[in-house]
């Protein structure tokens, strides 16, 4: 006997309110087994593997991959076939415009659905709206003679008697229709609107002028030409038309900016980024300051301990050391590590660093953090770096190694970037931006000697982080790098 299970999509953490359906690992009709991985979902903290709450055969998947899905609707239908598991059906959950969504430092925020309504369908067109107007003319072409030439005086003058209606315009068949019509608008003489005023200043019939223009448009100097000469403007025109016709450039099919745009939707990381980063660029006034290098200490440093057996097997960078130095600084100048406690408008000092990375993944910019990272040695620092830029990129990094920093770096150097203004990561007080490292000249012991040098730069939020201590930490950071004998100085 058949035992349908409908399970909805759990709330995945963070209060988010929606996900991204990656891909799906099941079928309908396949077997399943309790915590069996069915799917992968991406949040916009993370990608999630889905385990499956019931074992038995998969009857219904109700989203297809790249579908964006809300918290609480129906996800995989299973029949247990009285073997389900001890797990209970989870109960429906809230809708998502009571939900709450999370921002990491700016406390809850409530969102709502951005579903779109569907359209209703357009009213069908009236049958009363006549097209018989249009009707006539393939008729009147068949009859009406091809204008090659410009019309003799009489015929002009027959024209004239006989009025614009029936006048066949020197440039093409003639055409007639009801007017109002379409095929009344479409024979219409081609003019500028200042033209049209000329000419009936001029009391002179469109109609009856034989436009020099472009794709026969009448011109000034038409209208001019025609009551020059006073003879009725059919007979003023230029004679063969044809050659005209003939060298026109070729008509260019119309610019459609759409056919050469592509659209990229906002969603995910991405788009809880976009989030983030306007939110702390509108809300943290942010002051940058910079300062110029000789890390030439640091990188001999580096290389030395490349060498040592203590470090083998780890991939030590220039980052690491940097890190390191930076979290050397945060103990003379802790303001730096901080927050804003909106709510209870309060400066939050955390007695702990988790340093975040700003890193470039597959996913979107993404800034997973090494929780105590004050409280490692350089040898742990380097190897959690390492492990960090791994599994980021690999798309694996936990929700949990999203939330809670206190400080970012952000290194622009490896794309051979000089500097930059970085913004501040949300519920943070500073970020600092590591430029290239590149040999320059410089004056070394009053001599000017070939040192690798680079640019620091430090965004830090003005209500926690004063002018004073912004660059004291800059400089204290500084001198580390710039002699390395401050390494244990500052420890």
């Amino acid at each position: 006997m058949a035992d349908l299970k409908q399970f909805n999509l759990p709330d995945l953490g963070e209060g988010l309110t929606e996900a991204e359906l990656i891909t799906w690992h099941v079928s309908p009709g396949e077997t399943v087994a309790l915590n069996q991985i069915i799917a992968e979902v991406e949040t916009a903290k993370a990608a999630v593997e889905m385990p499956s709450p019931y074992a038995g055969t998969v009857v219904e998947l109700h989203h297809q991959p790249g579908s964006t899905m809300e918290v609480g609707s129906p996800f995989i239908t299973i029949d247990c076939g009285g073997e389900g598991s001890a797990a209970p059906e989870p109960e429906p959950a809230a809708a998502p415009a009571e939900r709450e969504s999370v921002l990491v430092g700016y406390g809850a925020k409530t969102t709502t659905s951005n579903r779109r309504r569907p359209r209703k369908d357009t009213p069908a067109r009236p049958a009363s709206t006549p097209a018989a107007p249009v009707a006539p003319a393939p008729a009147a072409r068949q009859v009406a003679a091809p204008a090659t030439t410009a019309p003799a005086v009489g015929q002009a003058a027959a024209v004239a008697t006989a009025g614009p209606a029936a006048a066949a315009p020197a440039s093409g068949p003639a055409t007639t229709a009801a007017p109002g019509s379409l095929a009344a608008r479409s024979s219409r003489p081609a003019a500028k609107p200042p033209v049209r005023k000329l000419a009936k200043d001029l009391d002179i019939d469109l109609a009856t002028v034989v436009g020099t223009g472009p794709q026969g448009t009448i011109t000034r100097q038409d209208l001019l030409s025609a009551n020059g000469n006073g003879a009725p403007a059919a007979a003023a025109a230029p004679a063969p038309v044809a050659p005209v016709a003939a060298t026109a450039a070729p008509a260019q099919p119309a610019f459609d900016p759409a056919a050469r745009e592509d659209r990229i939707p906002v969603r995910g990381v991405r788009k809880l980024t976009a989030e983030a980063m306007v939110a702390s660029a509108f809300t943290a006034p942010h002051v940058t300051e910079f300062i110029t290098v000789d890390v030439t200490p640091t990188m001999e440093l580096l290389a030395e301990l490349k060498t040592s057996p203590t470090f083998a097997g780890v991939k030590l960078t220039p980052l690491a050391l940097i890190a390191k130095a930076l979290l050397l600084a945060l103990r003379r100048n802790p303001s730096l590590n901080s927050r804003w406690d909106e709510a209870n408008q309060e400066i939050v000092l955390p007695r702990y660093v988790n340093l975040g990375i700003a890193a470039a993944t597959p996913r979107g910019l993404m800034v997973p953090n090494i929780k105590d990272a004050d409280r490692l040695s350089l040898i742990e620092l380097a190897k959690a770096l390492g492990e960090l830029t791994l599994t980021a990129k690999d798309g694996k990094t936990p929700p949990a190694d999203l939330t809670g920093g206190t400080i970012t770096i952000t290194n622009v150097g490896v794309f051979g970037v000089d500097t930059g203004t970085p913004i501040i990561n949300p519920g943070e007080a500073a970020i600092l931006c590591l430029g290239a490292i590149r040999k320059q000249p410089w004056v070394h012991h009053d001599e000017l000697a070939i040192r690798q040098v680079t640019t620091l730069s430090l965004s830090f939020d003005h209500r926690l982080v004063d002018g004073e201590q912004g660059s004291r930490f800059l400089a204290d950071l500084a001198a580390i790098l710039s002699d390395t004998r401050n390494f244990v100085a500052f420890g």
